[in-house]
């Protein structure tokens, strides 16, 4: 059998980088703190110097996740509003998530999130910056491509 993935090429890099740069949430892949088992949640999320940021609640298991395993992984990119779902652009991404000084970062995710303003402040909630190790981009059928660091970098 042929292999799927494709020779990553130029057209493959701008779609990552777009995807990247129009993040406004994912889904978060996190190992659940007490059983191991896998855990996914939704969570506002943009790329912003190299890496994802995510602002994340303390009272959310997937916080908890966070602080026990910085190991996780981001699904980035929605179908749009006509087609198949399948067809539309998305990115696995696995990364190593630490804390990082949420007041360094406010004027950015505000920028981004404006709706954030009404929690952003609040003691409970930590930013995380989300270190990317490796992509795996589908940008529709037949379109499957890993991608390294480097091709991320915008």
């Amino acid at each position: 059998m042929a292999d799927p993935i494709n020779p990553t090429d130029d057209s493959a890099r701008a779609l990552a980088q777009d995807l990247l740069q129009n993040t406004r949430f994912a889904a978060l892949a996190v190992t659940h703190p007490d059983s191991g088992a896998p855990y996914v949640a939704r969570v506002a999320m943009l790329w912003h110097n190299g890496a994802l940021l995510t602002l994340v609640s303390t009272l959310s298991l997937h916080t908890k996740a966070l602080a026990a395993n910085s190991a996780c992984a981001a699904l980035i990119g929605e179908p749009g509003d006509k087609g198949d779902p399948l067809t539309h652009p998305r990115m696995t991404v696995m990364c190593a998530a630490g804390e990082v000084d949420k007041s360094a970062c406010k004027a950015t995710w505000l920028a981004a999130i404006p709706k954030a303003k009404l929690y952003y402040d609040f003691s409970d909630f930590r930013m995380y910056a989300l270190s990317v190790s490796e992509a795996h981009l589908n940008g529709g059928f037949g379109k499957a491509y890993s991608l390294g660091v480097d091709d991320l970098r915008v």
